[in-house]
């Protein structure tokens, strides 16, 4: 009976001891990581570079849809008339109520007075009719119809007011948060706002949340009502890769185009506006997507779920556990810049277990040239389990005694 509390004790006093020295060497472990190891350093670009090109265009914006990263920036966060282009926002609402359910390509709206009447682009819809949502879809996206944006905004809101509002909200939401919205159209209104860069996040929206819905946008003509329309959005033509989105204009915003372009693989969003003519539109749009494929690329600093470090672990059955980015680590770099990107990998040490498969357990960070900081969560490749008490009570006697 003395003997066995004499080892108690003795193994309770150990235990304390032996945990205050290890709890004393807890840090933050940082790594930099250079071009020889792991392939990890590399750079990104430098954004706004409002006079690198010649564009007409009083707004402009550019950017990687893969790493949303901006190439380029011209005015890209003040608010500007969207025109048209906002028919993206009231596409996406749609795509969103056929993605759950609560609408089918088969439903049918009706026309109203008030559709009927509106002026602008028109899809030419009948009065009282009772009209697919696909055909209104297309009559929205190729054709530019007003008159089809205010069917589906009665039908899904009561009023277009209402469903003004509803776009707001639901922009506001998805990150666009410098957009208002008091029409369904885009027709022009003082207080009927987006800025370039809220429109590009709605096509990039658009692009990645329906797939299923977005070939739409690459159509080229649609006929209605006996009456065939191109679709105005000029790079379709051009054989450049272009699969969507919208054109636009007002006299207060000029012409704009919202286009998104793949080369491959390679996804470019693009938006114009403020262009003086229809032609001026068209060779900002491409000067603009051209510069950025020729002047920046991606480079995949890691691969999915790649193990980037093997890190230890304390008190685990297994001592050590890797780290990886689950979607991967790519950037958008410059083409003579890409020995300037700084990877530094940052957990804490050392880690202690248990450690689920999947658990965040450090970061990548990447420091570009232009000095902004990119953060990649990194992840535990594997499941670790805690030691008992007597593998505990051995693990510290042995890391104590060095050479035990």
């Amino acid at each position: 009976m003395i003997y066995s509390t004499f080892f108690k004790r003795f193994y309770l006093v150990l235990w304390v001891i032996t945990s205050l020295f290890f709890y004393s060497f807890l840090a933050h472990a940082t790594v930099e990581l250079d071009a020889s190891h792991k392939d990890i350093v590399n750079q990104n670009l430098e954004k706004k570079e409002e006079n690198i090109l010649d564009l007409s265009a009083s707004t402009a914006y550019l950017l990687d849809a893969q790493t949303g990263d901006v190439l380029f920036s011209k005015n890209g966060e003040a608010p500007i008339s969207p025109s048209s282009m906002s028919k993206v926002m009231t596409v996406y609402l749609v795509f969103e109520k056929l993605k759950n359910g609560s609408l089918t390509l088969d439903t049918t709206f009706p026309v109203s007075e008030k559709a009927w009447r509106m002026q602008g682009s028109k899809m030419f819809v009948d009065l009282g009719s009772q009209i697919r949502l696909e055909d209104l879809l297309r009559g929205i996206i190729v054709q530019s119809g007003n008159d089809a944006c205010i069917v589906v905004a009665e039908a899904l809101a009561g009023t277009e007011e209402n469903f003004a509002r509803h776009l707001t909200k639901r922009a506001h939401e998805l990150g666009a948060t410098s957009s208002h919205f008091t029409n369904s159209t885009g027709w022009e209104d003082p207080n009927h706002k987006m800025t370039a860069r809220d429109i590009a996040l709605i096509a990039l929206r658009t692009i990645q949340d329906f797939p299923e819905y977005y070939s739409y946008y690459s159509e080229i003509d649609f006929t209605y009502n006996g009456i065939k329309q191109g679709n105005r959005n000029p790079l379709l033509y051009k054989n450049m890769g272009c699969d969507g989105l919208k054109t636009g204009h007002t006299d207060d915003g000029g012409f704009g185009l919202v286009a998104s372009v793949v080369r491959e693989g390679r996804r470019l969003i693009m938006v114009i506006n403020g262009c003086p003519s229809m032609k001026d539109r068209s060779k900002d749009a491409e000067t603009l997507i051209n510069w950025g494929f020729r002047e920046f690329e991606n480079v995949i600093l890691a691969k999915p779920k790649q193990v980037i470090e093997v890190v230890p672990v304390w008190m685990g059955k297994t001592d050590q556990v890797g780290l990886y980015s689950q979607e991967g680590i790519i950037v958008t770099l410059r083409g003579l810049e890409k020995d300037k990107v700084k990877g530094t990998l940052s957990y804490e040490t050392p880690l202690k277990a248990p450690i689920a498969q999947g658990d965040v357990i450090g970061e990548m960070r990447v420091t570009l040239p232009n000095g902004e900081v990119k953060t990649f969560p990194l992840r535990a490749d594997r499941t670790i389990e805690e030691l008992g008490f007597f593998g505990k009570l051995w693990f510290k006697i042995k890391s104590f005694i060095p050479g035990l």
